[in-house]
C-alpha cells in the first residue's frame, strides 16, 4: 500500500475511493460584489497534477530542485501542490505581493530553477527574473489581466503548458521524510529564512482535524493565503485527509466573510491575531449571529474581545497556537478567557527565563517545546542556514522566540513576540485592550498598535503608536477617538501618537507588520499625530 502520508499518494488514494466530492470550492468576489467559484475533486486534482507533473519533467526538473509558487488561492496552486509532489520536486510558496530585491532573494536563496506565477503579478516576477538565468521557465497562468508576455523562450502561458494529452505517471517521492516544499518565513526582523519541509510535517498537521474538533460533515472556509502554514496544512490538509467540502477564498476579505460562509454554508473557519481585531472593527450589522458557523479556530484572539466576540456571531472559540516549524497548543471551548491552552500528548511546553530554568506560575519567560518521552525528538532545517537551524532547535528543545506565561493549573498564554514588549512608565501594556477600545469607535475600519523606543530616551521604554484605517478619512477626526480612548483607557494606557493610514501592512496570513508602519511614521509619509504631552 503507498504512503499517504505523501501527498499524491493521497490524493490518488482519495480519487480511487471518492472520485467526484467537490472536495475544493475556490471563490473570488468580483468587481460587482458577486461569487464567482470553481470546483476541485479528487479526480481533478489528480489529472491536473498528472498534467504539471508531465511539463515539469519535460522542462528535465530533476527530484528535489525546486520551483517558485507566486499566486493568491487558486485552484491551480494545489494542481502545483500535486504536480509537485509527483514529480519528487519541492514548491517554493511567495506571496503574490511581494517584488524587487526581496522576490529577488527569496528565489535566489531557494535555487529555484522556474516560477509558477499568475498574470497580475508577471510584471514584478519577471522584472526581477530576467537578471536571473538560473530561472529556466516561467509560466504565466491568466486571469483576465491582459498582460503582454515577452519574447522570451523561458516565458509561456500556462495553458499552453497543459495542454494536451498526458501520460499517467507513478510518484517520485519515496519517502514522507523527503521534503515536499520550502516555506519561508515572515521576515519580520530581517531577511525571511527558508524551512525545509518534509510530507510528515504536512501530514502530521493534516491528521489533527479529530483534535481541532473538525467533522467530516464540516465544511471548513479559509481566506488566508495557502503561501502560509496555517491555510495550507490545517485546513487544505485536514479537507483532503477527512474528505470534507472545503471552501477557500482567493483572498481574505473581512467584510465579506460572513457573505461568504452564509453563501456555502461553512461550519468552521482559521482566524490569525490581526484578522479578528479587523473583523471586530467590522460595523455591527443586524445578522451578525444569523450563520451557520459553529465554532472559530482562532490563533490569537485577544482575550480583551474573546466574550464579546462569541456573543456578537454567536460562536464558539478553540483556541490554538503553533508555529510553521512546529510546536502545537490548543485551548477548546470552555477553556480559560485568553488562554492558548495546553500542549497535546506527543509534547511537552514549558516556559523558560533566560538562563533556561523553568518560570513559576505567572512569571514570563520564553515558550518551548519538547517530544514526549519516546519519540523522536524536535528537529528544524532552515535550507543553507545551520546556525540558525542550531539556534531553533537545542538538543531538542524547539525554542519559538514567544513570550508566554503559565498558570497554577497548566494553561498556557503568550504575552508577546520576543523582543516585541511595550513596557511604559515600568508597567506592561495590553495592546488587545488598546485595540478593542479603538476597533469599537464607529470611524475606525481597522487598528493595529505598536511601540517604539520611547522618544524621552529612557531604557526599556517604548511609546504607543495606534495605526488606524479610518471608514472616512476626510470625516475623520483623531482628536475625537482620543476623547473616546480616555473614557475606557488609563493615562498609561492611552496612545502616544495616532497614525493614519490607508491599510495597515500585513503579511500573507493577515499580520499586521510594526516594521512598515515604523518606517511610515518616521518618514512621515502619511498623517501622524502627536497626543505624546
Amino acid at each position: 500500500m503507498k504512503d499517504q502520508a505523501i501527498l499524491a499518494n493521497l490524493i490518488e488514494a482519495k480519487m480511487q475511493k471518492n472520485p467526484d466530492l467537490d472536495v475544493l470550492t475556490f471563490v473570488n468576489i468580483n468587481p460587482a460584489g458577486d461569487f464567482e467559484d470553481e470546483i476541485r475533486s479528487y479526480r481533478q486534482l489528480w489529472e491536473q497534477g498528472q498534467r504539471i507533473n508531465q511539463a515539469l519533467l519535460e522542462r528535465d526538473m530533476e527530484k528535489g530542485s525546486s520551483f517558485a509558487l507566486v499566486m493568491q488561492n487558486h485552484p491551480e496552486f494545489i494542481d502545483a501542490m500535486v504536480g509537485s509532489s509527483l514529480a519528487g520536486t519541492v514548491f517554493v510558496p511567495i506571496d503574490p505581493r511581494t517584488g524587487g530585491d526581496r522576490l529577488h532573494y527569496m528565489l535566489d536563496w531557494a535555487e529555484c530553477s522556474g516560477v509558477f506565477c499568475a498574470d497580475y503579478c508577471f510584471n514584478r516576477v519577471y522584472e526581477v527574473c530576467k537578471n536571473m538565468p538560473q530561472i529556466r521557465w516561467i509560466w504565466v497562468m491568466d486571469t483576465g489581466e491582459k498582460v503582454t508576455l515577452p519574447s522570451d523562450p523561458r516565458v509561456e502561458a500556462y495553458e499552453q503548458v497543459i495542454a494536451g494529452d498526458y501520460t499517467e505517471r507513478e510518484c517520485r517521492v519515496d519517502s514522507p521524510e523527503e521534503v515536499m516544499q520550502m516555506l519561508y518565513t515572515s521576515g519580520t526582523t530581517g531577511d525571511p529564512k527558508a524551512i525545509r519541509a518534509p510530507y510528515l510535517r504536512f501530514d502530521n498537521v493534516a491528521s489533527i482535524g479529530p483534535m481541532i474538533d473538525m467533522r467530516e460533515d464540516d465544511r471548513p472556509y479559509t481566506g488566508l493565503s495557502l503561501t502560509h502554514a496555517n491555510a495550507q496544512l490545517i485546513t487544505l490538509g485536514n479537507v483532503l485527509k477527512m474528505e470534507m467540502r472545503g471552501v477557500i477564498s482567493r483572498r481574505f476579505s473581512k467584510s465579506r466573510l460572513w457573505d461568504i460562509c452564509r453563501h456555502y454554508g461553512c461550519t468552521m473557519f482559521n482566524l490569525l491575531g490581526g484578522m479578528t481585531t479587523a473583523i471586530y472593527s467590522e460595523p455591527r450589522r443586524p445578522d451578525d449571529a444569523d450563520n451557520p458557523v459553529r465554532y472559530i479556530l482562532s490563533a490569537g484572539m485577544p482575550a480583551a474581545i474573546w466574550e464579546d466576540f462569541k456573543k456578537r456571531f454567536d460562536v464558539e472559540l478553540f483556541e490554538f497556537y503553533g508555529a510553521a516549524e512546529g510546536g502545537m497548543i490548543f485551548n477548546p471551548p470552555g477553556g480559560p478567557v485568553g488562554s492558548i491552552g495546553k500542549p497535546p500528548a506527543n509534547l511537552i511546553a514549558r516556559v523558560i527565563d533566560e538562563d533556561g530554568r523553568e518560570c513559576a506560575p505567572g512569571e514570563r519567560g520564553e515558550i518551548v517545546f519538547e517530544a514526549a518521552p519516546g519519540l523522536p525528538e524536535l528537529a528544524v532545517t532552515y535550507f543553507k542556514n545551520p546556525e540558525a537551524s542550531a539556534k531553533k532547535v537545542q538538543s531538542g528543545v524547539f525554542f519559538t522566540g514567544d513570550i508566554g506565561h503559565r498558570d497554577h493549573d497548566g494553561w498556557f498564554y503568550f504575552d508577546s513576540r520576543k523582543g516585541d514588549e511595550i513596557r511604559r512608565n515600568g508597567e506592561f501594556i495590553d495592546t488587545a485592550k488598546i485595540e478593542k477600545t479603538i476597533a469599537e469607535y464607529d470611524d475606525v475600519a481597522d487598528v493595529f498598535v505598536y511601540g517604539i523606543p520611547a522618544l524621552s530616551g529612557v531604557p526599556g521604554e517604548k511609546d504607543v503608536i495606534a495605526a488606524v484605517v479610518p471608514v472616512d478619512a476626510c470625516l475623520f477626526q483623531p482628536e475625537k477617538l482620543l476623547q473616546h480612548c480616555r473614557q475606557s483607557l488609563g493615562r498609561t494606557e492611552l496612545p502616544s501618537f495616532i497614525q493614519v493610514l490607508s491599510e495597515i501592512p500585513k503579511t500573507a496570513s493577515e499580520k499586521p507588520q510594526a516594521r512598515f508602519c515604523f518606517e511610515l511614521f518616521k518618514e512621515h509619509k502619511n498623517h501622524v499625530y502627536d497626543f505624546a504631552s
